[in-house]
This record gives C-alpha cells, sequence and structure tokens, in this order.
C-alpha cells in the first residue's frame, strides 16, 4: 500500500478502539490508547495509538493529535522500563507498506530488548501469537508502574 489512500474504519486499531475485537490494555487516556501487541518481538511489546486522528501515518497525522501520542509513548516506555528493566527499548513507527507497515492507522512500536536480542523487526506471523493469560500478566506489571 502506498503512502496516499484513504482510512479504513475496518481496520484492527479502529476495531479495538469500538471495542469491537478484545485489546490487552496498558495505558488510556482521553486522546490516546496503549495495549500489547499480539504478536510481540519481545516481552513487553507494546502499541500506542491516537483515539480520534484518522491518519494512516505520520505524514497525515494532525501535530497535536501526534504530540499526544508521542507523550503516552514516552509515558509508556518509562513504564516497561520500570517493570522490566530491558537494556534498550526500541522505539519504532513505520509509514506504508514497502516499509513494514501492516496497519495502516498511525502507531508507534515500544519493545524492551536486552543484550543479545537479535535487531531489528521481524516479519509479523513469523513468531506466532501471544498468549493471552500471559499478556494479561505483563499488562497488569506494566500497569503497576504507571
Amino acid at each position: 500500500m502506498s503512502l496516499e489512500g484513504i482510512y479504513d474504519e475496518g481496520n484492527v486499531f479502529a476495531l479495538i478502539l469500538a471495542g469491537k475485537i478484545p485489546s490487552t490494555p496498558i495505558y488510556e487516556d482521553a486522546h490516546t490508547y496503549a495495549f500489547l501487541d499480539i504478536q510481540p518481538q519481545s516481552k513487553g511489546h507494546a502499541l500506542v495509538i491516537s483515539k480520534w486522528s484518522k491518519a494512516r501515518n505520520i505524514l497525515e497525522i494532525e501535530p497535536e493529535a501526534l504530540c499526544q501520542v508521542m507523550a503516552s509513548v514516552q509515558k509508556v516506555a518509562t513504564a516497561i522500563r520500570k517493570a522490566f528493566d530491558p537494556d534498550g527499548i526500541h522505539v519504532a513507527q513505520f509509514n506504508g507498506a514497502p516499509a513494514g507497515q501492516t496497519v495502516f492507522h498511525l502507531h508507534v512500536h515500544i519493545v524492551p530488548r536486552w543484550e543479545g536480542d537479535a535487531p531489528g523487526f521481524s516479519v509479523h506471523g513469523q513468531g506466532g501469537f501471544a498468549d493471552a493469560d500471559a499478556l494479561r500478566a505483563l499488562a497488569q506489571e506494566i500497569r503497576a508502574q504507571l
């Protein structure tokens, strides 16, 4: 998919926000929602999205919404650091399918990293889906640090 297009109200993150499919929440405020990735790159891999912007990528998002998302990214990354004490935190955002974007609702990945982890991102689906109970336990550890 190119960088141009029309926002799809049926994308997975829009459906999560509408309460039509489940997610494992970490943090929510009036403008943003953070939850655990169901195909995590590492323990505690989280996503942050805008609750009101219909931007598909960083080129389309309203500056106000981008500021709100990034403030939440910082808050969640800090909680992840306190919860799991990773050696590093990978923050990533992809724009367009050739860049690795698979869901066309702007989102930011927060991926805890430890020495010895392979750098970068693997293709979604390669690692499979996380266990729902394990995700809930991880989310509880992160929320306790907020």
